[in-house]
């Protein structure tokens, strides 16, 4: 510390050096403010990025183009909740190790339950279960067998 200077007095050197280390807390407040900031913007921008190691999100891929979000493509079938989901996730998880669930409903078509999902490859596979929530069989794509909604238009070529 400095000597205290005779003409001002040791109140005000007093005050002086209080003033300085206000100054100094202030200016430590803003540079962690700052960094704070800096942070938490890297942050936000890191959790835009998908984790590479989910297996049973309900986000819509980025691959495997019209496999569409965790809501039901088709007005005929409807979204399974609850325990029937968990047990039918598990069962579609079991069949394609690696894969990525996308939804889980009702089949308008030739089983009585689907689960749509991507493989670790990025190619769309249909899990098919039967009323007992067994696995009928895991089919390529979309899943075959599906007639076309009511009102729909055929599918397929030259139709």
């Amino acid at each position: 510390m400095s000597e205290i200077n005779p003409d001002i007095g040791a109140a005000t050197a007093h005050r002086h050096r209080r003033g300085r280390a206000t100054i100094a807390a202030a200016g430590l407040l803003a540079a962690g403010a700052l960094a704070g900031g800096i942070i938490a913007s890297a942050a936000g921008a890191n959790a835009a990025e998908p984790a590479a190691t989910a297996t049973t999100s309900t986000a819509t891929p980025q691959t495997g183009g019209g496999i569409g979000g965790a809501t039901p493509v088709r007005s005929d079938e409807h979204q399974v909740t609850g325990a029937n989901a968990a047990t039918l996730r598990a069962a579609a998880l079991k069949a394609v190790p690696g894969g990525t669930v996308v939804r889980i409903e009702t089949d308008a078509g030739d089983a009585a339950y689907e689960v749509h999902m991507t493989k670790p490859d990025g190619s769309v596979v249909t899990v098919k279960f039967d009323k007992n929530l067994a696995v009928l069989r895991v089919e390529t794509g979309m899943g075959q067998g599906d007639p076309a909604p009511a009102g729909a238009p055929p599918a397929g070529p030259g139709k």
